[in-house]
């Protein structure tokens, strides 16, 4: 397959039209991956997305540098949806001050339609939640400190 800037071009509105993320393709040798940039903001202040799709290799999203936290982080392992409950009326897996043994289940990413139990890697006390419920979430981006 030969990705010529047409096909890239309209590889981009689609991902703008369907307010996704990301799209990658692949075919023998030859793949593209586009990308469109999120800005992640502390949960105080909202801001709005940047939508600059381009044509990138696969990284982890760098996030907003943030003064150094102490605890372990737990990141997320993709692109998806953060929640901190198994369902709407139901309590959260985890709060701020409680106690985690390693392979306790702490959020769900939900990713596709498909929804992923992520799990402590490190037993402690969770000492801050850095995303809100039903907030998007980048590949890396730190989710929640264990100390």
């Amino acid at each position: 397959m030969n990705f010529d800037i047409e096909y890239i071009e309209k590889l981009s509105k689609v991902l703008k039209n369907n307010e996704l993320t990301e799209i990658s393709l692949e075919d023998g040798d030859t793949a593209i991956t586009i990308r469109k940039d999120v800005i992640v903001a502390p949960a105080v202040a909202a801001a709005p997305a940047v939508s600059s799709a381009s044509a990138v290799s696969a990284k982890p999203a760098e996030g907003v540098k943030a003064e150094e936290k102490k605890g372990t982080p737990i990141t997320s392992p993709m692109v998806g949806t953060f929640y901190t409950s198994p369902s709407p009326d139901a309590k959260p897996f985890v709060t701020v001050g409680q106690s985690v043994n390693k392979g306790d289940k702490v959020c769900i990413i939900e990713a596709m339609k498909l929804m992923n139990e992520i799990e402590a890697e490190v037993s402690g006390k969770i000492i801050e939640i850095c995303v809100e419920d039903g907030q998007p979430v980048e590949f890396g981006q730190v989710l929640m400190y264990v100390e």
